[in-house]
This record gives structure tokens, sequence and C-alpha cells, in this order.
């Protein structure tokens, strides 16, 4: 067969993503503070580009009023009002939550017993997401402020501040007190008696050079530093081995005095300091928000001081293009518009996807909000893909690094996704996250040895409850929950009887 040169037309279809298109999905799943630094980038790239620092006051019907010169896109106003979501009476598991009418459904929250609400507690407008910002001093302030009341000399209290500033974060003494004398040219006794004044400021413990000087100080500010608990913590490695025989002869207590004494030792704070911090705490800023609106429903909108909000300057942009001359300038204006153009829009889309994937999911955990974790359903990203006809792709970066503020706490997205455990019983199917729930609630009911549950027992206690659930799936949670066996909670509690 002789070979030979010919030419071809083909037709096909393929798919391809534009740079743009890749941007735009890179835009999706930015979390809040990674979107801010994108967007101030493109600010400071693009000239055509300017944040919208102040608020638009609504116009008297109730449209914003905008100055035709400027493109701004709000990505709340067409998208926050009629987002009430309620989960219809037929997808409610936990049974039919109550919706009032007349009288009933005049006030808001009344269908829920909100005092079962757990440690996320409620909140009433936006002052609840500011409660949870706690101002906690750090430990260096929290030294020098006792190191003021100590009173001491200007040549003890520049040695006490050297010594402040060799303390980790865990309370510890970072610094040789010898080389520290030798650097200062000072008596070793000098330097030692400063450590003393600062070893008995509050935390107790700080200042220690190690864990068992850490300890003794603990136990000798509450009085209870003596021969026998000084044997005990030159001796730390039996303690940590549970040879009690080990500790008991060289303690030389019986076996009463060497409970009380491991109990004391096991009540002290090895980091004193680890309550404090080296700098200030920050507020996780939600992306979404979740209230109970009228009748139980929940109303659903986007945290809008997490929103860039971008104006594209038409007239700049119009004064610019009429003075460009050469097709290089002109070329680069045309860039920098199509640029700001697909920024404000793309902004737009992604504050629109995040709202309807936040709102499918409100809808599908109605449960959880309403009632607590014991009811939380399982859920994969294809079921939320398929209710708001999307891709799974396009859920799992909506869902990433965003956070959701409800009744109950602050949540990532990610956390309503669990996986299924199905029903002994044959109905609905149980969360992975409510079956850890109800492990760890187990656990903690146990008061005595006689109330300790193996892991079979907590299966039987499961299935009879209508979790169809194997052993070794309640050892893997009971694991990743961090519960000893039940042989080493028995041995615990026989030692703290």
């Amino acid at each position: 067969m002789a070979l030979s040169h010919r030419l071809e037309l083909r037709q096909g279809q393929g798919l391809v993503i534009t740079p743009q298109l890749q941007q735009a999905i890179k835009l999706l799943q930015l979390s809040n503070i990674e979107l801010d630094a994108f967007v101030e980038a493109e600010l400071e790239r693009n000239p055509l580009l300017l944040r919208d620092e102040g608020e638009a006051e609504p116009a008297s019907d109730g449209a914003v009023e905008r100055d035709p010169s400027l493109t701004q896109v709000d990505v709340v106003a067409d998208t926050a009002a009629g987002h009430e979501m309620d989960a219809p009476a037929e997808d409610v598991s936990p049974g039919e939550r109550a919706t009032g009418d007349g009288a009933e459904a005049e006030h808001a929250g009344g269908q829920i017993d909100w005092s079962r609400a757990g440690s996320g507690g409620s909140f009433d407008g936006d002052e609840g997401y500011e409660s949870v910002l706690v101002d906690v001093p750090t430990l260096s302030s929290h030294l020098r402020a006792q190191l003021v009341q100590a009173a001491l000399s200007p040549a003890h209290n520049a040695i006490a501040e050297i010594l402040i500033d060799a303390v980790d974060e865990g309370g510890y003494l970072r610094l040789d007190v010898i080389e520290l004398a030798a650097r200062l040219g000072c008596p070793l006794d000098m330097v030692e008696g400063v450590l003393t004044v600062l070893q008995g400021f509050e935390p107790a413990g700080v200042f220690a050079r190690d864990v068992r000087e850490c300890l003794a100080l603990q136990l000798k500010d509450l009085n209870r530093y003596d021969p026998a608990m000084a044997a005990m913590l030159d001796h730390l490695e039996l303690l940590a081995k549970r040879d009690l025989a080990g500790l008991r002869r060289v303690c030389g207590v019986d076996d009463e005095d060497l409970r009380e004494m491991i109990a004391e030792v096991r009540a002290l704070n090895p980091r004193p300091g680890a309550a404090y911090h080296s700098e200030p705490a920050e507020t996780l800023v939600p992306d979404v928000m979740v209230r109970e609106g009228l009748g139980g429903m929940w109303h659903v909108e986007l945290n809008t001081d997490t929103l860039p909000r971008v104006l594209v300057d038409q007239r700049y942009h119009a004064r610019v293009a009429k003075g460009a001359r050469s097709d290089q300038e002109k070329t680069f204006v045309a860039d920098c518009m199509a640029s700001a153009n697909w920024l404000v829009k793309s902004l737009d889309q992604r504050a629109k996807t995040i709202l309807k994937v936040s709102s499918e999911i409100v809808r599908q955990q109605d449960g959880f909000l309403a009632y607590g974790v014991e009811h939380l359903r399982p859920l994969n990203l294809k079921t939320v893909a398929d209710a708001i006809g999307m891709h799974e792709s396009t859920v799992s970066r909506v869902t990433s690094n965003k956070y959701i503020a409800t009744p109950r706490g602050v949540f990532e997205l990610k956390f309503f996704f669990t996986s299924a455990i199905q029903s002994s019983e044959g109905g609905e199917a149980h969360s992975a996250a409510s079956v850890r729930h109800k492990i760890k609630g187990l656990v903690d009911a146990e008061k005595t040895e006689a109330d300790v549950h193996s892991d079979d027992r907590i299966v039987e206690i499961l299935k009879a409850a209508g979790v169809d659930i194997a052993r070794r799936t309640v050892a893997k949670y009971r694991e990743a929950m961090r519960i000893p066996s039940s042989v080493e909670r028995r041995r615990l509690m026989k030692e703290m009887a």
C-alpha cells in the first residue's frame, strides 16, 4: 500500500476552558480572606476598578439609586429577599415541626425549644456573632502587670523583664540563668532571687524550667508539696508506666494515700501558660447567616461584610479610551474594561451560587437546626447538586473554606455532609455525626465501673435504637473521638475511686 499526503477537514466538539473561566472557578473556592486579597490585587492592577467604601441608601420605591456612570454589583440586593427556607413537612425526619397559625405564629421562634440549643446557644440580630469574641490577655502582658505590683528595684526589674521575654507560650522559662548572670555581669544569686519572685506569679507553675518544677510550683501554691510528693515528682516515669508498686515503694505510702496523690498530680496543669495567647484572638467571620423567621421558617442570607463591593468607572473609561492613540493603548484599555466587567460578573455569580447551595443545605438539615445534632441527616454532594441543578465539583468548591452562622453556632459548610449508617428497622438512615454523638453520650453517662459499656454492648444499644452499625465502626468512631477502650475506662475509674 503506497503512502501519500492529503488534507482532510473534520468537524468536532470539545470543551475549552478559557482563562477567564478558570479564574471564575478559582474564585468560587476562595475563602472570604483570600477573596479580599484577590480583589485588592485586581484593584491595584486595573485602573478602571474602584472599591465601593460607602453604603447605598435605598430609594423610596425600594430600589437603590446609583450613579449612571458606574456599574455596581450588589450581591445581596436581588437575592437576600424572599429566601426564607423551610423544609417541607414531608421532608422533616424528626417529626413534623409545628408551624402554628394565628396568635401562635405571631412570635418568631415560638415553635422551637431553644433551651436545647447546646453550647452554640442562640442569638438575636448581629450581636450574637460578636459575643463570641473574648478579650484574652497575652501571657507576657499578664506577667508584666504583676511585675509592676511587685515593686522591685531597677536592677532586679531589668532582670525580670529579660526573664519574662524568655517565657514560652506554655509558661516555661527557656533561658539558662547561669548564662544570663554571666551576660549581665551580676551574681547568680541575684538572678535566682528574681526568678524565685517571678515563680510566685499567677498562673501557678510559670517560669518553671521543666515539668517536674512546674508541678512542684503548683503543689507548693496549694500547700501540698511534701517529701512523698517530691519523691513522686522525681519518679514521674513510674507514674507514666502505671507502676503503682514502684511508686508506693519510693514514696513510702499506702494504696489510699497513693491514689490521692495521683489524683492531685493529674489535676495539675503541665502547661500553665496555655490559657493565654501570644496574639489577639481572631473572630471567625461567617460567609452565610441563618436566622429563624416567622412560623419556624429559616431565613438564609449572605454576610455582606465579607463581600467586596466593586465598581467599574465608566466615566474614567470613556475619558481614557478617547485619549488612546496607539493600538497598544487601545488594546490595554479594552483588556482592562473586559477584565473589570468579568470580575463584577464573577463576584455576583459567586455570591448567588454560595447562597443557592447554602439554602439547599439548610433545607436538607432543617432537623439539625431545630432539634440538634442527633437529627443531622446523611447528606452528600450529589444530593445537593441534583437538587439545585449544579455539578458536584461546583458544590464541593462552594463548600470549601466557607462558614455558616446558625443559632447553634458557626460551622463549616462541609460539616453538614456526613456518611449514612443504615437503620436496623428499615427506616431513614442515620448520619455518622449523630451516631458519634450517641456513642459519646453513652460514654459520658458512665459513672461507675459497672456502667462502663464495651464496644459490643454499645452496638447492642444502638441497634435497639434503630442504628445498624458494626463493632469495628463503633471502635473507629470511639478512637476518632479519643475515647479510651472499656478496659482503660474501668481501670481509670478504679484508680479514681
